[in-house]
């Protein structure tokens, strides 16, 4: 196996150089082989490209890390769309992460509604603090980003160093598009949550996610962020 966590930017590059015009099941079959046991994915059991990440990677390796962040605000169709996905995928090593603070716990610290008030905040302990222990001792982080996602995800690169966890962070899915991406999941009979049909494009909390606007617009109404802090 080739260790790359100290890949140098010109091998990061020339990485992005090939990855471009490749197939993302060539990607996800470069990272299974690289990374072997040091590979994990996120799921999130929301959208259509982490569901099809998972369709992709679970071909190649059943038994690969895969963590959930369980934010005790999930919608119950996530819950059902992971309860349906993991036998129907195969999946045999799923993880689900949590916050070190329960509901309870947060409010009395932060008071309530932590959410209304300060996002970013709530994301941090909800979300980006238990996704630094899901990957504690792993080489390299598989997410379903998509360029064509959000603006702010419009340079997201294929392969990058992702200091904040300390990890290669893999993008197989980035420059494929939203018409693709369902294409692969219809093709393919992969479960997907029922939300999607719904009007829901961007599928989070359930306290900070509404239906009827198009891409991430539809996290975290009326402040300025379209980002839990996981991928910036």
């Amino acid at each position: 196996m080739t260790t790359l966590p100290t890949l140098a930017t010109p091998q990061i590059e020339a990485l992005n150089e090939r990855f471009e015009v490749a197939d993302p099941r060539e990607i996800v079959a470069w990272a299974v082989e690289t990374f072997s046991d040091g590979l994990s994915v996120g799921a999130s059991f929301g959208g259509a490209s982490g569901m099809a990440i998972l369709h992709m990677v679970a071909a190649l390796k059943p038994n690969v890390h895969v963590f959930v962040l369980d934010t005790d605000y999930l919608f119950e169709e996530t819950n059902e769309t992971m309860r349906r996905a993991v036998p129907a995928l195969g999946l045999g090593n799923v993880q689900v992460y949590k916050s070190k603070l329960s509901h309870e716990e947060q409010a009395a610290q932060y008071g309530s509604a932590l959410w209304m008030r300060d996002p970013d905040l709530c994301c941090e302990l909800r979300k980006v603090e238990p996704n630094r222990r899901a990957l504690e001792g792993k080489t390299a982080w598989v997410s379903g980003l998509r360029r064509d996602q959000s603006e702010g995800r419009a340079e997201t690169p294929i392969v990058s160093w992702a200091p904040k966890f300390g990890v290669v962070k893999l993008n197989p899915l980035a420059n494929w598009t939203e018409q693709q991406t369902w294409e692969y999941v219809v093709k393919n009979g992969v479960p997907y949550n029922p939300l999607l049909d719904q009007g829901y494009t961007s599928i989070g909390c359930y306290n900070c996610t509404i239906p009827g606007v198009q891409g991430r617009a539809g996290r975290w109404q009326g402040f300025d962020k379209d980002e839990c802090g996981l991928h910036t």
